[in-house]
């Protein structure tokens, strides 16, 4: 009993250091798929062309703002926030603030708010 060979127990605590290692990095694998995936539907699910094009519409309505009657403006503002919620399930802000100097240029801060239901939006532009 006395001289026994015991190198073989080198062996096997080798292995299951091995194995684990492989577990571990099993894991973090795993879990790199999954936090690509919630990223990517993240960006799919963000509504930028609906966004796109109520900015568009609300540059619009300032820019023939002086021109619309003041019965009209009003009339304009709910048509918009109307459309989107009707055609896109939005709610839909927005207002402007008192006009600011801002690199020698007069510029008006415009807020706008958009809401989905999934994706809260808001931005202030210069305008």
């Amino acid at each position: 009993m006395a001289c026994m060979n015991e190198d073989g127990q080198w062996i096997v605590l080798m292995g299951l250091l091995v194995a684990v290692g492989l577990f571990f990095l099993a894991l973090i694998i795993n879990q790199s798929a999954l936090v690509g995936q919630t990223t990517a539907e993240g960006v799919l699910e963000f509504p930028k062309n609906d966004i796109r094009d109520l900015r568009s519409e609300i540059f619009d309505h300032y820019d023939r703002y002086e021109s619309l009657g003041p019965l009209d403006r009003p009339n304009n503002v709910e048509d918009i926030v109307r459309i989107s919620l009707e055609r896109k399930n939005a709610v839909v802000y927005f207002w402007n603030g008192t006009p600011e100097e801002i690199s020698g240029r007069t510029l008006c801060p415009i807020h706008i708010h958009y809401y989905n239901g999934v994706t809260k939006y808001d931005e202030t532009v210069y305008y």
